[in-house]
């Protein structure tokens, strides 16, 4: 009998939901008079050309007034001008002009006077004809010749042809290895009480500048220092 009472009970429940939930669904809301919107039906809109609207628009443009740039605090720096006009032509560049070339020294000057020159430079600091003799064959002028240096005894001469030379009591002559080269020179120590340029003349007369049958000699040249004295027959120069 419970159960029975209690289902009664959960149907009439359930009807009662059911019921309530249908007249919510069913119920509408009320439209209030304020929400609905109120047109105005005698508002009259004037209709436009399309030239007044154009000369409308010309009109606001010529009343506002144009945008005026903000004067910045510090004054502009007008840029410097940049040449705009760039040459037509690079100038060229003037090449330096070719360097002359230089003279070797000793060209103004010929061998037998290149000699001589060194023979009175270095007479004071030798005492002997063969050491005196040997520092002339090392001449600069001579570098290509290579000579050599042998002291002579009074006498029959190279370069001399018949003539004897005497009047020296130490001699030496000194000459190229290779006998065709022109080339004779001699350094003397006169005995004492002979004259340096009596001895000297007699050297000139007596020398021949053809002694070496194959060649000639191109200049012959003398000087003295002191007691002591150079000749030389050879040519001028040694460069081909």
């Amino acid at each position: 009998m419970k159960k029975i009472l209690s289902l009664i009970l959960t149907l009439a429940v359930v009807l009662s939901f059911a019921a309530c939930t249908k007249d919510a669904a069913n119920e509408k809301p009320e439209t209030k008079p304020e929400d609905t919107p109120v047109v105005d039906t005698d508002v009259t809109v004037d209709e436009e050309t399309p030239e007044d609207v154009v000369v409308e628009e010309e009109e606001e443009k010529e009343e506002k007034p144009q945008s005026q740039e903000k004067p910045s605090d510090k004054p502009a720096e007008k840029p410097a001008d940049k040449p705009t006009d760039k040459p037509a032509t690079k100038p060229e560049e003037e090449k330096p002009a070719d360097k002359p070339v230089e003279d070797k020294p000793a060209t103004s000057q010929s061998v037998g006077n290149a000699l001589l020159a060194d023979f009175k430079a270095k007479a004071g600091s030798h005492s002997s004809s063969v050491s005196l003799a040997e520092a002339l064959a090392a001449n600069s002028v001579l570098s290509n010749v290579g000579c050599g240096a042998m002291p002579v005894e009074p006498g029959y001469l190279t370069g001399f042809d018949n003539a004897e030379i005497k009047g020296f009591k130490e001699g030496t002559m000194f000459a190229p290895m290779i006998g065709t080269i022109p080339f004779v020179g001699y350094v003397f120590i006169l005995e004492d009480g002979v004259n340096a340029s009596d001895f000297i003349s007699t050297l000139k007369s007596s020398a021949n500048l053809r002694w070496n049958v194959c060649t000639s000699a191109d200049e012959m040249v003398a000087g003295s220092s002191g007691n002591k004295v150079f000749f030389v027959m050879c040519p001028k120069s040694f460069e081909e």
